[in-house]
């Protein structure tokens, strides 16, 4: 179901990298939903409901993402009544052929995993994942590197609607208090700057994005005498997506879903390893 994967979006997401999950069976999707509802506690009326997404891969090689979805009907509710979603997460593996390519066939290799909800339902669901299927959870973090390349390649993409502005978020060390720096360009101006500094359309080099970050750098100091490069990039936020270093992600246009997913699935199979 499509509108399974649209769901992905403007929600704030926490990532995780996941160590392949050894005898993991489709065919028992209904079973581990019944016993992880007994792990949440049968008397918090919790339904509980584990499903294949096929859509949410990016090549054949790739296993189909599992959706876990956490429920609750509100009390007083008639029976009638939908019940309210209160916790999901996402097992995916967006190009993630490199993990998978070697894997025997009593692991599924699902390496990113995606949560949006309490702490205390992700650490009950993540804690019996671990236990059932002798699998390693890891919360994600994303260097300022990693960030820069996401601002570059984000702001070269075009979207069919108005375009928001491109934000970097830096964090300044050394501080009795913490302290940081928003900076926004203004999308046009980001993707102009983009385009003069890309040679070649699809391809990205780690000099062409230290060029475009180093501009912004240096349009920022003219105006504000302030060294950005002695700070800490922390956050990115453009129309694509806006992503966290702590791990904190939020997809905004679902034709570049899978795009985002593919460059998470490849830092969450670094850290892996």
């Amino acid at each position: 179901n499509p509108q399974r994967v649209v769901s992905l979006l403007h929600k704030a997401w926490a990532l995780y990298s996941v160590t392949p999950l050894f005898r993991f069976s489709r065919a028992r999707l209904q079973n581990y939903a019944r016993l992880l509802r007994v792990q949440i506690g049968a008397e918090l009326d919790i339904k509980v409901v584990l499903s294949s997404v096929p859509d949410l891969r990016g090549s054949q090689q790739d296993q189909a993402a599992i959706l876990v979805e956490l429920s609750q009907r509100s009390q007083g509710s008639p029976r009638s009544s939908e019940d309210k979603l209160v916790w999901s997460g996402w097992f995916c593996s967006v190009c993630g052929d490199e993990l998978s390519e070697n894997m025997p066939e009593d692991f599924a290799c699902l390496p990113l995993f995606l949560t949006n909800g309490a702490e205390t339902y992700t650490a009950i669901v993540g804690n019996w994942f671990q236990k059932t299927f002798d699998c390693c959870f890891r919360r994600l973090s994303v260097s300022p590197l990693n960030l820069s390349w996401m601002a570059a390649m984000w702001t070269g993409c075009s979207v069919d609607k108005a375009a928001s502005a491109l934000e970097l978020v830096f964090s300044v060390p050394r501080l009795p208090h913490s302290l940081d720096i928003s900076y926004a360009i203004h999308p046009e101006d980001a993707k102009a700057l983009w385009d003069t500094v890309q040679t070649t359309p699809g391809e990205i080099t780690q000099e062409e994005v230290d060029v475009f970050m180093d501009c912004l750098y240096s349009h920022f100091h003219r105006h504000f005498k302030i060294h950005l490069s002695a700070a800490t990039l922390v956050k990115v936020s453009t129309s694509i997506a806006s992503l966290h270093c702590d791990g904190i992600l939020k997809i905004l246009q679902s034709q570049y879903i899978s795009g985002v997913l593919m460059l998470l699935t490849e830092l969450a199979i670094s850290q892996i390893k």
